[in-house]
Formats: C-alpha cells, structure tokens, sequence
C-alpha cells in the first residue's frame, strides 16, 4: 500500500512511518494540509493517515475537501488526533473520515485503522 502521513510535528510522524515502513508499505510524509491537498492531486495514495491540529489547513478541512472532490476510488482517510473529546469525534465523523485513530498509538491500533490486519 501507498500510505501518506500528514502532520505538522515530525516526531509524530516517525513511529507509524516505521511501523509501516518495516511491513513493506510505501510511506510519504507530509509537514501539513496544503501540502496534502497538492500531492494527493498528483499521486494515487491508498490511505491517509491525517493530523486534524495544524496550522494552516487542518485535517478536518482537508479531509472535507477531498470527501467533496472525489471519484468513485474513495480514499481511506484516518483521523491521527489527540482530540478525544465527544464532539470533536463528532466533527471528525461528519468530515468523513473512516476511522479515528487516538495518540498515543500502537502498532496494532495503527494497521486496524488502515485495515491491514
């Protein structure tokens, strides 16, 4: 699979790059949304692991923007937050992202969410 990791902190990024990495998976990274929204545009990913706190365009927003340009390959967007308060989940739900994934994470939490197990 071709998975792209969007987060403003690097750190945040590293661990599932690696996990993902290490089971063969092509991983690209991304520093925030904009720069999501361009590459998406120019390259066929599988799945998105997205940020939703960053400056700029956040993860909701980029998650809107593709649920409202796509075709009939629907993406596998991943919510990749520490916002675990009920209506934020709510919000990331009506955003249409397919599942929510909670930091801190697990390597198991990480391949459910991408449906790699």
């Amino acid at each position: 699979m071709k998975i792209l990791i969007v987060d403003d902190h690097p750190i945040n990024r590293t661990l599932p790059a690696t996990w993902l990495a290490r089971r063969g998976h092509e991983v690209v990274e991304r520093g925030d949304g904009l720069q999501a929204l361009e590459l998406i545009a120019q390259e066929r990913f599988d799945a998105v692991l997205l940020d939703i706190g960053m400056p700029g365009v956040s993860g909701l927003d980029v998650c809107r923007r593709l649920r409202a340009s796509e075709g009939p390959d629907r993406l596998h967007i991943v919510a990749y937050t520490a916002h675990a308060i009920p209506e934020m989940l709510d919000e990331m739900r009506e955003a249409g992202f397919d599942e929510i994934l909670i930091k801190p994470i697990t390597e198991e939490d990480l391949l459910r969410a991408l449906r790699l197990t």
